[in-house]
């Protein structure tokens, strides 16, 4: 087995949890289960490597079973990356029939036509999502195993889900790999990015919704000490306003936790309204601005303005459009400027 094989296996080992190195190569399944029963899983972790290591060069392993652990581990751990969500886009509204083996194939040829020292691994999950690792070489040297780029594809869908590697000059060499092997004819970025796999999944997939049943209203908790001498009917208007504001909220967002998602951006377009007699505006050009937002929690941070009292109730479509405005990237077309025009790369 090669040193820089056998060196990456090492410190793949060391990076899991203690707790889920035994689950991890059990997932793996490239050393038997005799093999796995001699390991001490209670000993320190930098010999617990060494001896997967040991057990590997038993099994003459190369870089693509080391990089299929890595993908599990990924897999697992998907949140340590940061995701961005591009949209793939055909020429008409025709359904291919999608078949794994010649998809791996031509994403291959395609990749490896653009630069020959590259390593490229799949492994395919229960949930129709194939996960994608390439680790990039340059012409003259071997691929950085330390870096690679991660794609998660759903077949029969339009969406990709993408950690880059710091070589951001291999993303158009990746992005035309997957339109040629996909049967596609245009990718973009949809300015959709968070360290949560599932949220982003769970926005372009239709799995939440924002809309849920009217909200019944319930005493709030920890709102009720009022001062001995308040005014009653003051007392009362407070209360119905935090309730009217709870209420639109929940409509708005719902009732259960929002997708985790961390940045957003969208080009707004829209006209200027002036008095003519004013004569303002000699010509009708439209107001274009870059709009972005970012936060450890966009959608939650959004949802908590109107109750800490930083914005009014409802709050502007600007604001809570962005999860279905994203779902429908190449449809946007707003004409009165309430919502995004289209969401665009910088």
């Amino acid at each position: 087995m090669d040193e820089t094989v056998a060196e990456y296996i090492r410190r793949t080992v060391l990076k899991i949890p203690r707790d889920e190195i035994k689950m991890m190569l059990q997932k793996w399944g490239f050393l038997s289960e005799a093999q796995l029963q001699t390991l001490n899983f209670h000993q320190i972790k930098d010999n617990i490597s060494q001896e997967v290591v040991q057990l590997c060069e038993e099994n003459s392993a190369d870089i693509k079973q080391a990089a299929a652990l890595d993908i599990i581990y990924n897999n697992i751990h998907q949140n340590k990356r940061m995701w961005t969500v591009y949209q793939m886009k055909k020429s008409g509204e025709e359904l291919d029939y999608f078949d794994i083996t010649d998809f791996k194939k031509k994403f291959k040829r395609r990749l490896r036509s653009a630069l020959k020292n590259v390593t490229i691994t799949f492994k395919e999950y229960e949930d129709n999502a194939i996960w994608i690792r390439v680790a990039w070489g340059t012409p003259y040297k071997k691929p950085n195993q330390y870096k690679p780029s991660y794609v998660v594809y759903h077949s029969q869908t339009p969406y990709v889900f993408i950690s880059a590697s710091v070589l951001k000059s291999n993303l158009p060499l990746l992005c035309q790999a997957l339109i040629v092997a996909s049967n596609y004819h245009d990718i973009r970025e949809m300015e959709l990015r968070s360290h949560s796999l599932n949220s982003l999944k769970d926005i372009v997939f239709k799995r939440y919704s924002q809309n849920f049943q009217t909200y019944t209203s319930k005493p709030l908790q920890g709102e009720n000490v009022e001062p001995e001498n308040a005014d009653i009917r003051i007392v009362q208007e407070n209360r119905s306003e935090k309730e009217r504001i709870l209420r639109l909220n929940q409509e708005v967002f719902g009732s259960g936790p929002q997708p985790k998602l961390e940045f957003a951006q969208y080009r707004l377009e829209t006209m200027f309204k002036s008095d003519p007699k004013m004569d303002v505006l000699n010509k009708k050009e439209p107001f274009r601005c870059l709009v972005k937002f970012s936060s450890p929690h966009l959608l939650e941070s959004l949802k908590s303005l109107a109750p800490a009292g930083m914005a009014d109730a409802p709050l502007s479509p600007l604001l809570t459009c962005i999860p279905h405005k994203a779902r429908n990237y190449f449809k946007i077309r707003e004409k009165k400027g309430l919502c995004p025009e289209s969401f665009v790369s910088p």
